[in-house]
């Protein structure tokens, strides 16, 4: 019988699919890509200085990429080698995308199999599914293999041009790239419109009525209009806090309330009733993008973390393929969801025909079916509940819904529209109002009894909530039972989020499923954006980064030339363009010759990468890292991180602005680190000089040490702030004689000064001499006990000391953690004797939760936020997630809390691995090369 070798990329999914096949199948997995383009430094010694020297790749030779077998995939490709020598067929059956075509392509190169070559895709691992793809293989697809490569030469040839300006002009390991840098530049563009943004204040009046003299039918109206013209709300003021038209009434508290005295003495009449019929149909099935953004709203999973799940629940045959643009369902599946709605919610739950779905993304590549439980009946969530547990049911059980829901019916209702007519003569500002009220009803749930898609936070939201309105006529007289003034400011735009950020990627057509998560995971790791609960902050790097790019390199930032190099890819992938002409004109510009068939452009013609990063003028590094906040005060991005500066001229007092005497001498600066705590919107001249003050150098004068006459200040450091002694300045080394040659004069050591954090509930402001005193006396000796009997009797003393961890105890080589900084200085030497006879325990003592925040969503159990050793931390107790910068223990959410565990639980368990010993033996590289070949290619047999 023929041996069939069958490589995926994944172990779990080798597993799966060794279980439906044959035993004449043999199932390994390459673990993802074998071959990628090296480091330049990690090139040959001869090919360092040729064409392959700069980026891996030819640019001159139809950029012809070098790859080489990673060094941690020499085992598996050796491995597969000789699976391979007995076995009669290799079926390649890695995933139908792009990425996954070229994993095929590569092991195809690196193999170079002498057998027949199958090509076995498939879109869920089930049995049914995986027989089918077995038996019906199709050749390697040359046209996504190109598309891919383009893409892996294109990424390249972006980060190796540009990173280095930014290692130049900002600061060393900043990175760029193609859809990452763009990505980066919609958060920051936010961020600076929250900075430009000023409020706008505007009244409005609500009031409560009721018809026919009782409260049982009351029902609440805004004020909408006076005199026939309409009343401002919050989308009537732009970012500045302008009136966008003078066509409408803008109250002020005054008005408001006057209004309000006058309405709540008159009666309302009915002036007009309108009722409308209300449709609201399903939402299409999961793609990637969706998926995250529902994720992210409803289960508090981070981007990653739901791919990452999503990847597990594939790999073991819970749902279909799970990076896809497409919202298209198969017959099967359209058959297997109207089944399910009709069993669990009735006949009347299910349209007459089903529903199909067309997407508007162009080129929707991929995998060719929207996400959804996979097989051709569907495992409701009940059924598989005792296989699924935590985060990966919470997705099943949301996919499931969310696939049933798209083949069910219409939710059906109806709207009504109620406008009040109120005189409010004695008000002094119009003669008439009106009050109007909306409420819908809903009849029939529809696909509602089974699923709703959630909302993202919108600025200016109507409150729409379902409700119902008492029957009215027009005429009819109402009663107005009570109305308030109301005052509001508007809100600046929303800060992204995940899930938004990923559906306004997707809207530009910037990335592709297979790269949102990996993208917003990675402008965060790099240092580009942090997050405050779900909010996405951009760093004040990301503002300098932005900048140069925006003022050097602005094509490769702009957003419709970045979608349009992902319409590129499509085309490659599509066979209508060709990827060597694509990238010529990507790198060389549009006015070259060097590509065939390439015409020649007009003189304006765009440049290409090269030729931007050649003419690149002298940048001006300081002016690229610095932000300008207002009032002669500048954010600036240093090497060391971002601080404030303020340029004051000599003879002005920094606190008042006063002159304080006439100097000619040049302006000195005033410097203070700004803390992680602050984001962009927040850094106003005020609080700017608040930091200047606080970390003023010559700090705050606290008084004399009675003992030593020498100064106690309290100062602002870059660790905290701290109290410290002024020493007396060291004194001068002694001058050369006359004809002695001049050497170095070396610094003379004097002693350091004490110095001492505060503790923390101290504040820097509030902080008098008497706690300072103390705090610099640490350590304090609590006392002296007796070690050991007879002649080996010795005293040993027993310290209370402020470490890196916190509070402790010494006694020797003993230490002993304290509960609070306060026992530094209460404790005595029987409660210290106490704690030592105590056993010793492994770590720190057990504390009190600072914050309970509730049950967590997937494992249902109580979530706290402890201090530990390494700062506090949010747990479960089945799992702990470290808080991360900008996350406060006093204020973070419970919905905070829950994502960090999310996204924990999706890392898995951190293993540690063993440093491999170091050899004296020199290994001898080996090379291997090994180029695309693009005259022969292997095919299917």
């Amino acid at each position: 019988m023929a041996r069939k070798l069958v490589i995926v990329e994944s172990p779990a999914k080798a597993k799966k699919i060794g279980g439906y096949l044959g035993d004449d199948y043999v199932v390994d997995a390459s673990v993802g890509h074998i071959r990628d383009l090296p480091n330049p430094s990690e090139l040959p010694a001869d090919m360092k200085k040729g064409p392959y020297g700069k980026f891996a790749v030819n640019i001159d030779d139809g950029f012809d990429p070098y790859y080489v077998v990673a060094s941690s995939k020499k085992k598996k490709v050796a491995e597969l080698k000789r699976l391979l020598k007995d076995s009669d067929e290799l079926y390649l059956a890695t995933d139908e995308d792009r990425e996954g075509e070229a994993i095929a392509w590569h092991l195809l190169e690196v193999l170079k199999p002498k057998v027949p070559v199958k090509r076995m895709v498939f879109h869920e691992i089930t049995k049914d599914a995986i027989q089918r793809a077995a038996n019906n293989t199709r050749d390697l697809d040359e046209r996504l293999v190109d598309a891919q490569e383009t893409r892996r030469v294109l990424d390249r040839l972006y980060g190796y041009e540009v990173s280095p300006v930014l290692w130049r002009k900002i600061r060393r390991g900043l990175s760029a790239g193609r859809v990452q840098s763009v990505t980066t530049r919609m958060v920051v563009e936010r961020e600076r419109e929250r900075m430009a943004f000023r409020a706008a204040s505007y009244w409005d009046v609500e009031g409560e009525f009721a018809a026919g003299g009782g409260t049982s039918q009351a029902f609440a109206a805004k004020l909408t209009g006076l005199d026939g013209s309409r009343v401002a709300t919050g989308r009537d003021f732009d970012d500045r806090g302008n009136l966008k038209s003078d066509k409408v009434v803008h109250l002020d508290a005054a008005q408001a309330t006057a209004i309000a005295e006058s309405v709540a003495a008159a009666v309302a009449s009915v002036s007009s009733v309108q009722e409308k019929p209300y449709t609201r149909r399903p939402s299409a099935p999961f793609t990637t993008s969706t998926l995250q953004q529902e994720a992210g709203r409803k289960l508090r999973m981070s981007s990653k973390a739901a791919m990452s799940v999503a990847q597990r629940l594939y790999e073991n045959g819970y749902i279909t393929y799970m990076r896809t643009d497409s919202i298209t369902l198969s017959e099967s599946a359209i058959r297997a969801a109207r089944n399910q709605a009709r069993d669990l919610y009735g006949a009347d739950y299910v349209p007459d025909q089903p529903r199909r779905y067309q997407g508007k993304v162009k080129n929707a590549q991929e995998a060719h079916e929207a996400i959804r439980p996979a097989g051709d009946s569907f495992r409701t969530p009940a059924q598989v509940a005792g296989e699924l547990r935590g985060e990966e049911f919470a997705l099943y059980e949301l996919i499931w819904k969310r696939t049933v829901a798209s083949q069910m019916a219409d939710a059906r209702g109806s709207t009504a529209t109620v406008k009040l007519a109120v005189p409010i003569a004695d008000s002094g500002v119009a003669q008439t109002s009106e009050f109007t009220a909306s409420g819908t009803v809903i009849t029939f749930r529809g696909f509602l009894a089974a699923y709703e898609e959630g909302r993202d936070v919108e600025r200016n939201a109507s409150d729409d909530a379902e409700r119902r309105l008492p029957k009215l006529a027009e005429g009819v007289a109402v009663d107005v039972l009570r109305a308030e003034a109301e005052g509001h400011q508007t809100s600046p735009p929303p800060r992204y989020t995940e899930a938004t950020l990923v559906k306004a990627m997707e809207e530009m057509g910037i990335g592709r499923p297979s790269t949102y998560a990996s993208i917003v995971g990675t402008i965060q790791d790099r240092g580009y954006v942090g997050k405050r609960g779900t909010a996405l902050i951009p760093t004040w790097t990301a503002f300098a980064v932005i900048r140069l790019l925006e003022e050097h390199f602005p094509s490769l930032v702009d957003y419709d030339f970045t979608a349009s190099m992902e319409e590129g890819l499509d085309r490659i992938a599509a066979g209508d363009e060709g990827r060597v002409e694509w990238l010529t004109r990507f790198y060389f510009g549009d006015g070259n010759d060097r590509a065939p068939g390439l015409p020649v452009t007009s003189p304006d013609a765009t440049d290409g990468l090269q030729e931007m990063v050649e003419r690149l003028p002298d940048i001006d590094a300081r002016a690229i890292s610095t932000i300008d906040i207002g009032d002669g005060i500048v954010v600036r991005v240093g090497r060391y991180g971002p601080y404030v500066e303020e340029v004051v001229p000599d003879g002005v007092d920094p606190s008042t602005g006063e002159v304080t005497a006439d100097s000619a001498e040049a302006p000195k600066s005033r410097r203070a680190t700004i803390t992680d705590d602050i984001a962009p919107d927040e850094m106003t001249p005020e609080r700017a000089r608040e930091l200047l003050l606080a970390a003023d150098d010559d700090g705050r004068v606290l008084g004399q040490d009675p003992e030593t006459g020498r100064e106690i200040i309290a100062r602002a450091g870059r660790y905290g702030p701290y109290v410290t002694e002024v020493l007396p300045a060291p004194p001068e080394p002694p001058a050369p004689a006359d004809g002695a040659k001049t050497k170095r004069a070396k610094k003379i050591a004097g002693p350091k000064p004490r110095t001492a954090s505060l503790f923390k509930d101290m504040d820097l402001a509030t902080v008098d001499l008497a706690t300072a005193l103390k705090l610099l006396s640490l350590p304090r000796v609590v006392g002296t006990v007796t070690e050991g009997e007879g002649e080996d009797a010795k005293q040993v003393e027993i310290t209370a000391q402020n470490g890196r961890y916190g509070p402790y105890l010494k006694k020797g080589t003993d230490s002993r953690s304290l509960a609070s900084e306060q026992q530094l200085f209460d404790i005595t030497l029987e409660e210290a004797q106490a704690i030592y006879a105590e056993p010793k325990r492994r770590g720190r003592a057990a504390q009190p939760p600072l914050k309970e925040l509730g049950n967590d969503p997937v494992s249902e159990k109580p979530v706290v936020i402890k201090d530990g050793r390494f700062g506090p931390y949010v747990t479960d107790g089945e799992t702990n997630a470290t808080l991360r910068r900008g996350d406060d223990p006093a204020s973070i959410t419970p919905e905070r809390g829950f994502e960090l565990l999310a996204e924990k639980r999706a890392k898995g368990p951190t293993t540690r691995k063993r440093a491999a010993k170091k050899t004296t033996k020199k290994a001898v590289a080996k090379k291997t090369t090994a180029k695309k070949s693009t005259a022969k290619k292997a095919s299917a047999g």
